[in-house]
């Protein structure tokens, strides 16, 4: 299977599916000298494991993870990062009822066309167990981003119809409810909507955002590599993403140009400015503001309802999906955008160190 590589000089490869043996991660081209061990990446790993809350999977894992390589005596070596996690608590029998039959909204009649065999049990490469190494990948990822003092602020943004209220941000109540939202009020109502949905037997839709600080000046290539291209490619290649907005996003197309462009001034002798509808970029390349990036996930695909179908042999059938499914995905993807993120910025940021001969003078006169 090709594609399951990210970056070029920071290079994150995952493998393992949701009911194999494990899952894990080859992250190749971390710099030496960065603190590394695996409580660092475990807290990450936390962050999305299932069984949180009563809306999320009751799928019982611990999620731990286990470095192989690349780690000597607390400190990475500069040489490949082997991170392994090991499943626990897999039903494959959850899913023989599925074997012949094409889930709605699921990957399964794709991966059969594709390659004339799948691994039904959970959706194999395509279940959401596979954003494990992505998660681990990216712990690693914001430790080096921290030591430039790139930081991230992650969250849902809304569930459904309720939407969280910026005038109530507190980014001190993400980790303090299950939604991981910054609006208490609107994590409760939400909570009590998710919990109708679920009694349903039906799944809803959901946002994640982050916001990323820190980010130093013209990161990026101006042209098919452009920063918010790379975080677009990285976060649609989430399952279950179906858009991805940068700064205003879709509401720039209601805007006049006097009122989207945003004007630059100087504060405290630094160029900055005083709006901020594109998101931290122009051109292609951070502008020293704040990144906004936002992911739009769509419903869980599995859902108890009956629903229509065919099977295998192209018959039309009814089916009832079994198993143990989370009713929203972005609460616990909210690591996994974090993660993308991050992995983009590292590989652009490496990139970005041959621009101009200033840097190259830097590190070698």
């Amino acid at each position: 299977m090709a594609g399951s590589t990210f970056g070029k000089l920071f290079t994150t490869s995952t493998f393992g599916e949701s009911h194999g043996t494990a899952l894990g991660v080859i992250v190749d081209g971390c710099p030496s000298g960065i603190p590394l061990c695996e409580n660092d990446i475990q807290k990450f790993l936390d962050r999305r494991k299932p069984g949180q809350s009563s809306f999320s999977t009751k799928r019982n894992e611990s999620d731990s993870v286990s470095i192989l390589s690349g780690v000597f005596e607390g400190f990475t070596t500069g040489t490949p990062i082997a991170l392994v996690v090991y499943n626990e608590d897999q039903k494959s029998k959850d899913y023989s009822n599925i074997a012949t039959c094409y889930r709605p909204g699921h990957a399964d009649f794709c991966f059969d066309e594709k390659y004339g065999f799948r691994d039904y049990r959970g959706g194999g490469r395509s279940s959401g167990r596979e954003t494990i190494g992505r998660v681990a990948a990216g712990a690693i990822a914001v430790k080096v981003l921290e030591t430039l003092g790139i930081t991230f602020t992650t969250y849902t943004k809304s569930i459904g119809k309720y939407s969280i209220d910026y005038s109530r941000f507190d980014s001190t109540e993400i980790m303090n409810n299950p939604l991981y939202m910054p609006d208490a009020a609107c994590a409760a109502d939400a909570s009590e909507y998710l919990k109708s949905i679920m009694a349903n037997k039906d799944s809803i839709g959901s946002s994640v955002e982050c916001r990323i600080n820190g980010m130093p000046t013209g990161i990026g290539e101006p042209v098919f590599d452009k920063l918010d291209a790379m975080l677009a490619h990285a976060i649609v290649s989430i399952g279950a993403v179906k858009a991805v907005e940068i700064g205003d996003g879709t509401a720039v197309t209601g805007l006049l140009g006097s009122e989207n462009n945003d004007a630059f001034c100087i504060m405290d002798g630094n160029v900055c400015k005083q709006t901020n509808h594109s998101g931290g970029i122009l051109g292609g390349m951070s502008d020293g503001s704040e990144i906004l990036v936002r992911a739009s996930f769509k419903p869980t695909p599995s859902i108890f309802k009956k629903q229509n179908t065919i099977n295998n042999a192209h018959e039309e059938i009814d089916i009832e999906i079994k198993g143990r499914h989370d009713p929203i995905i972005g609460p616990r993807a909210v690591v996994v955008v974090e993660s993308m993120c991050a992995i983009t910025i590292l590989d652009l940021l490496m990139q970005n160190a041959t621009s101009k001969i200033d840097n190259l003078l830097k590190i070698y006169q």
